[in-house]
């Protein structure tokens, strides 16, 4: 099991290597970052060269690549560029934002998780019963909704929902424009009271989509296992319908649904970019958005390998759960 852990990590070298240079030939492509403070008014020559050099937008592609991976893997990840701008470092805005992302993906998607797969497989063990056709009708109707409609329809009814309250003399208890600013204070009671008003909204938007999938992929993959020989033969002994199912076929059952959880765990750590923007999250899907807007080439790249050092890292922790599920995988 070691050398298999060992291997997958060597090879998620290279693959973090071409995400890097892929990353940074997107970012070079996306435009001047000094393009719009030459145009605000006439610069000098010298102006220019000194910006460009500042930004170190005059050196040639490949040495500006070999320059920022060398003090990327240092730790300086560079700064903001554009002239007039306040010089944030890239590295603690980076950190700050996926914080706040993290604390955000990581219920509902646990939540998500959970929740598909407890209805999946009693959608695939009760296949074509009641409980299965509603499941299943939810789950392509909550698929088939545009993450944005979803995130505007959910906030609005916390805004109802906040009137409603308001009018009973409970106060404001859902938060619609992101977490406190100062932090969650008080009783740990109301601590809970704030975290849980702060987190609803994005919680259950994030929680929907996500869901639909995981429930889909776990049913599609347990009625494949159900219907598997071995399976039968356990059934065909006489052995309990709970421990087919939990014992011989849930277990087979996980190996699809570990791929998805990992490339869409993987994902939203990255930044969760929508719900970040309806709900007014400072994330790192707003940090983004507004990176890109700015056209701020080192902020991107930041944000760009850290996405992608999440995928290629739960990738590889969804490859050393198939080991786990399945022996055979690491004696390949």
């Amino acid at each position: 099991m070691f050398r298999f852990i060992i291997r997958r990590v060597l090879i998620s070298i290279p693959m973090l290597v071409l995400a890097s240079f892929l990353c940074f030939a997107l970012t070079t492509a996306m435009g001047d970052p000094l393009g719009e403070w030459k145009l605000q008014k006439p610069r000098s020559p010298g102006e220019i060269a000194n910006a460009e050099a500042a930004a170190g937008t005059n050196k040639p592609f490949l040495e500006r690549y070999g320059n920022w991976v060398v003090n990327f893997v240092q730790g300086d990840w560079g700064k903001q560029v554009v002239p007039g701008s306040t010089g944030l470092q890239v590295e603690p805005a980076v950190m700050q934002a996926m914080g706040t992302t993290a604390k955000l993906v990581i219920g509902a998607e646990i939540i998500a998780l959970v929740l598909g797969m407890a209805v999946g497989v009693i959608g695939a063990v009760r296949q074509y019963s009641l409980f299965d056709y509603t499941a299943t009708g939810l789950a392509f109707t909550m698929f088939s909704m545009p993450l944005f409609c979803v995130a505007l329809v959910i906030k609005s009814g916390g805004i109802q929902l906040n009137d409603w309250l308001e009018k009973v003399g409970l106060g404001r208890w859902i938060i619609t424009a992101g977490p406190p600013g100062a932090g969650f204070s008080g009783s740990l009671g109301t601590q809970i009271y704030q975290y849980t008003g702060a987190y609803v909204l994005p919680t259950i938007c994030l929680v929907v989509i996500q869901f639909a999938l995981y429930s889909r992929f776990q049913r599609a993959s347990m009625l494949e296992v159900l219907n598997a020989d071995y399976v039968r033969t356990a059934q065909a002994k006489g052995i309990s319908q709970a421990r087919v199912v939990f014992r011989h076929a849930f277990r087979n059952a996980l190996i699809p649904i570990a791929t998805v959880a990992a490339l869409n765990f993987g994902g939203l750590v990255g930044g969760a970019v929508i719900t970040e923007t309806v709900f007014g999250w400072s994330g790192m899907g707003k940090l983004l958005v507004d990176a890109i807007t700015q056209i701020e080439p080192y902020m991107v790249l930041g944000l760009m390998m850290m996405a992608a050092f999440f995928i290629v890292a739960f990738n590889l922790v969804a490859d050393i759960v198939y080991a786990f599920l399945d022996p055979r995988i690491r004696l390949d």
